[in-house]
């Protein structure tokens, strides 16, 4: 899917709706290491930005939304409207990360 054609509007600019396909959804559960639990505490420690952890939401991110647009593609969506993210702390240092959205074939004005 052209990842132009995902996005957080409920339209996309140039293209009218065809069909909706449906709610589409990406989930991951991560933690951090310990080695990295560790640099990261000591980084608590004198301030600033913490790039494991940093990191860890970023390769998060990216794994649910690939996940999503999977899903999309699945259902035979050529477009992903209305695109979220959520985060939910499970346990100590283990997140949930979701991203979802509508999966919609859509075609040029």
């Amino acid at each position: 899917m052209d990842h132009r054609m995902i996005t957080t509007t409920n339209s996309i600019a140039g293209h009218h709706v065809v069909r909706h396909l449906g709610v589409v959804r990406g989930i991951t559960v991560r933690s951090r290491g310990l080695a990295g639990q560790l640099a990261a505490t000591l980084r608590t420690v004198v301030g600033g930005k913490i790039h494991e952890y940093v990191s860890l939401c970023e390769e998060s991110r990216e794994e649910a939304f690939n996940l999503m647009v999977q899903h999309a593609e699945e259902l035979g969506a050529n477009a992903i409207v209305g695109v979220r993210y959520d985060a939910t702390e499970l346990a100590e240092n283990m997140t949930e990360v979701l991203a979802y959205g509508t999966a919609v074939l859509v075609e040029p004005e």
